[in-house]
């Protein structure tokens, strides 16, 4: 069994800040995810260390890697026809690198179940509130 794995750190200043963009392909998953080092450029030392220490938690949403599938799919067919889906490709997605695409893909995973735990725990603190209010009103009924 062959295990294909490869990792990319890029760092690039995106006009204030020196920004990493951690990519991790592993058997046919990819993720990214975006690391803000400061207003001073990292030094090799620096990256080295950063990798040694923090690798382990870095936030990698790992999901199906969709694009051997289509290149594959896409590799015998007619280039104007190739040219054709890559057009309509862009215009559906919008252009973007896989590490952005997948970055946003994780962001919105995380949008959503943050706002599923704000609506329980909201939901939970009204239901708290009107339990109260019913004891109130029991206690008053009963003249205490």
């Amino acid at each position: 069994m062959q295990v294909i794995t490869s990792s990319t750190l890029t760092v690039l200043h995106d006009g204030q800040f020196w920004v990493g963009i951690f990519e991790h392909a592993d058997e046919g998953r990819y993720g990214a995810c975006r690391v803000v080092f400061g207003a001073t450029e990292p030094t090799d030392t620096e990256l080295l260390a950063f990798v040694a220490r923090r690798w382990s938690a870095l936030p990698f949403d790992l999901a199906a890697d969709p694009s051997p599938a289509a290149d594959a799919a896409l590799a015998h067919a007619n280039p104007k026809r190739r040219q054709r889906e890559a057009r309509k490709q862009i215009e559906r997605a919008g252009v973007g690198t896989k590490a952005q695409q997948a970055m946003s893909a994780s962001y919105e995973a995380h949008k959503t179940e943050r706002r599923a735990a704000a609506r329980e725990a909201r939901e939970a603190a009204d239901e708290r509130r009107f339990a109260l209010k019913q004891q109130k009103r029991k206690a008053k009924h009963r003249g205490k």
